[in-house]
């Protein structure tokens, strides 16, 4: 009799993936977990240790403020710079990242302000010592709160020794940075326009500012000329100008009580008119002569309602240079403010009759709008204060720090200046000039804090000049030109401010923050320059923090040598941007850190802020700029484009979306954009990015499971795998030089994008697809399940499999630390950790252009072949691709690579046939098929192990449901 053997269950001969990292992320409860992992071993003291010796690289932190929770722009920015620091730390730099706060000024006050308010009380009734120690407090604990949820986005620094802007040696130093400008004569002290809040009471930066919607009020008025005294004989014109009116055009109608002079333009047109016909309701009165610029005729004749008017001709503005006018208010015994009550510095009326006001020539008037004629109240406007400065005309104050009327000012004392346009409007009308008035909407500047309209006031403040023999604003520029910016474009915005800008302002009428803090002589104003003076001044703040200038008297400050009762002492704060400006001085250099830094980043906007701040104070006290490199961040909008507002319910905040994806799906979402430009986010998009993660996960979990049991003696080395090996390793090649080069040039755009399409394109819809066949049966396993030997494919495969762990798992580390730090240790062993490992170098052979384009020919027939055989199981010709037999046939001239290659390997089918066709693929063929490829069911058995479907199935009498490499690996 003879025995049949029982067909055999092969299933344990088969090695399938095993490992214990799971396929769900878990993120919200696993993150934390490695979080106090990470902070049990020391990693940021790790990291300082391994990078002992190594190439510094310096991002220093622009210092967010220390006013509430973290939103979704704080996380892009410092999820950014964490990606960066990262990077450079695993490509073998010393990445040492020291974070930090800003915690003085309008942002910390306003909100205790805002706590006064709500409970009735009074700040000015509240000692100032008293008041900045309950801003201290409200600062320290906001910064305790974003530093635990910037730990929570996974951004690695040096927590424990963080600095802030009101630590006592920031304070002390920011004070001397200070004391550096008054020693090198930058520093004065003058009176000019500044951007003023009248609800803040205070100077605000451009930075503070942000421009909103209002509805305004725009007037006309007749300035009658009084004393057309002209240069030379006669009249230009053939009729006298004794009763023409000058009209001007303005849109802040609470400026005329403080108006000093007429602007004009000495090369522009102007027309003499005679007014002849008007529109019902205008204000215009038939037979009056009014000037205005010959350009604007037309418009101005249509917005004062006149039908028709005759000129007496043009003349050149500079006629008007020895011309006096009446102010508005001259019927209405209306003194001129240039000689009332508190006049300004310099306030006195040269060659100027009384109630009259001068006609100057200003380049900066134009013809685009208006009658080409700007009134000048210079307490009120750049342009306004400079020209009458330029001809001695003086600066009255006429508006209180609150935005009132002074109470010297007829009419409007008392009055606010944003409630006063009815009134000022009342009384030009009952002086007879005021010519038309109409309600319009435009963007005006607002205080970002408290939202309220701004004005510009001249007052007293200091300044720091940049354009005395300092050369700040040359060295600036100079200091600009040799910057790398991120973008480019980055350079020309921020060189164009530099250009531009005026003497910087840097006081405040506040109380918290660090005082200017210097002694000025009563007599004759002069700073008190003394190099003691500064030192100890220095000493007892370092000892003692800024509120030491409001505890102890000034003899404590000026010792022995000198009076306090011949000094004035300054109260006024620095302005916060020349506090986060002198940031580089306390944190890099008093910590002995490299200085300049390698690299400043943040918003875009901080080309106005930050960024120039930082620039011009490290050259105003050192002659260049304290950065090599700038990059800049664009803003975050929902997923319509929209600004985020709570209004609009379109909020994102970061702590939301880590509660639900985990922090990995954040990063994801940063460094999968183009972060340089404006980003988008909302829940579809966070929706889109975790189906992304879920790709990579899969990914590693798939590698990490293919490498169970991998050992280094199966490393194979490159010149002896096979093709398909040797083209994955250019793969690997060509994304490695763009991780360096992002690392070079801190433009990560594009590479983490690169890394997912690798993931889901090259592996998991490719290499991992083919040779999942030779990963699974090239191996022959003992009864424990471990391998015993396997094909030189196999091997090659999980010497590329290794490899590529290596780089994913690395190159992932400062997008997704959580995650890559996981598929580090699911590997490794728990005692491990990713972010102490370098990125692995890559040999410069991996790089083989020639065989890239092969197989860029190969992928491309491939995935015609690919359609031919899913179109083959949709119409049920084959239920998979392992019962097929394809055909391909292929121009007589088509590579070598694509008739070489083992087409049934790559297209998964049992059975592959390439035919060459006689005649060459032609002009105008798109593609090396001469047709279509041919789908058939393959010819054979199928193999109980492999599910090859082969006509050698069974010829093996011991394994007759076996293939013949089947029954090699079960032998």
């Amino acid at each position: 009799m003879n025995d049949v053997p029982a067909e055999r269950d092969y299933r344990a001969t088969v090695f399938l993936p095993r490992t214990d990292f799971p396929m769900r992320g878990d993120l919200p409860k696993r993150e934390p977990e490695a979080l106090a992992r990470w902070e049990a071993m020391g990693l940021f003291a790790r990291l300082r240790a391994d990078a002992a010796g190594r190439t510094p690289f310096i991002l220093h932190d622009g210092p967010p403020y220390a006013n509430g929770n973290l939103h979704i722009g704080h996380a892009l920015n410092k999820i950014h710079k964490d990606v960066i620091n990262r990077a450079r730390q695993m490509a073998g730099y010393d990445a040492d990242y020291v974070p930090g706060w800003d915690c003085h000024g309008l942002p910390i006050e306003w909100k205790i302000e805002e706590q006064y308010r709500k409970a009735g009380k009074n700040k000015d009734d509240v000692p100032i010592l008293a008041f900045r120690a309950e801003c201290r407090a409200y600062a320290a604990k906001w910064l305790d709160i974003q530093a635990a949820e910037f730990k929570r986005l996974g951004v690695e620094g040096n927590w424990a020794h963080r600095y802030a802007t009101m630590d006592f040696p920031s304070e002390a130093a920011i004070a001397a940075e200070i004391h550096k400008f008054a020693a090198n004569g930058a520093l004065y002290r003058g009176l000019r326009p500044v951007m003023w809040s009248p609800v803040e009471k205070t100077a605000l930066a451009e930075a503070e500012v942000e421009y909103q919607d209002k509805t305004d009020t725009a007037i006309w008025v007749r300035f009658r000329i009084s004393n057309p005294v002209y240069e030379g004989s006669g009249y230009p014109l053939s009729r006298p100008w004794d009763n023409a009116s000058i009209v001007i055009w303005t849109t802040t109608p609470w400026t005329i009580p403080g108006n000093q002079a007429i602007a004009y333009n000495p090369q522009a047109s102007y027309d003499l008119i005679v007014v002849d016909e008007i529109e019902p309701g205008s204000a215009a009165i038939v037979g009056e002569e009014l000037v205005v610029a010959t350009d604007l005729l037309d418009s101005f004749k249509k917005a004062a309602g006149i039908v028709h008017a005759r000129s007496f001709g043009s003349v050149s503005g500079d006629v008007f240079k020895t011309f006096h006018c009446q102010h508005p208010f001259h019927t209405h015994n209306y003194p001129l403010p240039g000689i009332m009550g508190k006049s300004g510095e310099g306030a006195r009326l040269p060659d100027r009759l009384p109630g009259h006001v001068r006609m100057l020539p200003g380049d900066f008037v134009t013809t685009d709008a208006g009658t080409g004629f700007v009134h000048m109240a210079p307490a009120h406007g750049e342009d306004d204060f400079f020209l009458c400065r330029e001809n001695a005309i003086g600066v009255p104050e006429t508006v209180n720090d609150d935005g009132t009327y002074a109470a010297d000012v007829p009419l409007f004392a008392g009055m606010h200046v944003y409630k006063v346009a009815n009134a000022v409007c009342d009384a030009l009308t009952a002086t007879g000039t005021l010519l038309k008035r109409e309600e319009f909407r435009h963007s005006y500047p607002h205080s970002w804090r408290s939202k309220a309209p701004l004005i510009y006031l001249a007052r007293p403040n200091w300044f720091i000049r940049m354009d005395g023999p300092e050369h700040i604003r040359d060295k600036a520029l100079a200091a600009l030109d040799a910057t790398r910016f991120v973008p480019e474009a980055g350079r020309n915005r921020i060189r164009s401010m530099v250009e531009s800008r005026p003497d910087w302002c840097i006081s405040r009428q506040r109380a918290w923050g660090v005082p200017i803090a210097i002694f000025v002589h009563k007599t004759d104003k002069s700073i008190l320059n003394d190099p003691e003076i500064f030192a100890r001044t220095r000493a007892i703040f370092e000892a003692e923090g800024a509120d030491a200038w409001y505890a102890r008297p000034a003899a404590d400050f000026l010792g022995n040598a000198y009076n306090p009762e011949d000094y004035e002492q300054v109260f006024d704060i620095v302005d916060v941007w020349f506090e986060s400006g002198s940031t580089h001085a306390f944190v890099l250099e008093a910590r002995g850190m490299p200085w300049p830094a390698d690299l400043y980043l943040e918003g875009s906007d901080q080309h106005r802020g930050w960024f120039q701040a930082s620039l011009l104070e490290s050259v105003g006290t050192r002659g260049i700029a304290p950065f090599k490199a700038i990059v800049t961040d664009g803003f975050v909008l929902d997923e319509q484009g929209r600004k985020m507002s709570k209004s609009l319910g379109n909020v994102t905040a970061p702590q939301e979306v880590i509660d639900l994806y985990g922090a990995d799906i954040l990063r994801l979402w940063v460094m999968n954009a183009d972060v340089h430009n404006d980003l988008r986010i909302g829940k579809d998009i966070l929706k889109q990015q975790a189906d992304l993660y879920r790709r990579i996960r899969n990914t590693l979990r798939w590698l990490l499971g293919s490498l169970d049991g991998f050992t280094q003696a199966e490393i194979l080395d490159r010149t002896a795998m096979p093709e398909l090996e040797q083209y994955m390793l250019h793969k690997l090649a060509v994304l490695d030089a763009m991780l360096r080069r992002a690392v070079d040039t801190h433009d990560w755009t594009g590479v983490f994008p690169a890394i997912h399409q690798f993931c889901n394109n090259d592996l998991s819809a490719f290499y991992f697809d083919i040779r999942k066949d030779a990963l699974y049966c090239d191996v022959r396993l003992d009864a424990e399940g471990h391998q015993v030997r396997q094909s030189e494919t196999r091997r090659a495969c999980r010497t590329v499999l290794d490899l590529i762990h290596r780089c994913l798992t690395t190159w992932l580390a400062p997008v997704l630390p959580f995650t890559a730090d996981e598929a580090w240790r699911a590997r490794f062993g728990e005692a491990e950790c990713v972010h102490l490992a370098p990125f692995p170098t890559i040999p410069a052979d991996w790089r083989d252009d020639a065989l890239d384009a092969g197989w860029s020919e190969i992928r491309a027939v491939r995935k015609l072949a690919n359609t031919e055989l899913e179109n083959a199981r949709r119409t049920g010709d084959i239920a998979a691709s392992l019962q097929a037999k394809i055909t391909l046939t292929l121009a007589v001239d088509a590579p070598l690579a694509l008739q070489n290659v083992d087409w049934a390997e790559l297209l998964i089918t049992s059975d592959a046939e390439t035919l060459v066709a006689p005649d060459e693929a032609g002009a105008g063929t798109a593609a090396p098929l001469r047709a279509l490829p041919k789908v058939e069911i393959a010819p054979g058995t199928k193999c109980a192990r492999c599910w090859k479907i082969l006509p050698e199935v069974g010829t093996n009498p011991a394994h007759p449901t076996l293939c013949r490499r089947c029954c090699e690996f079960v032998e």
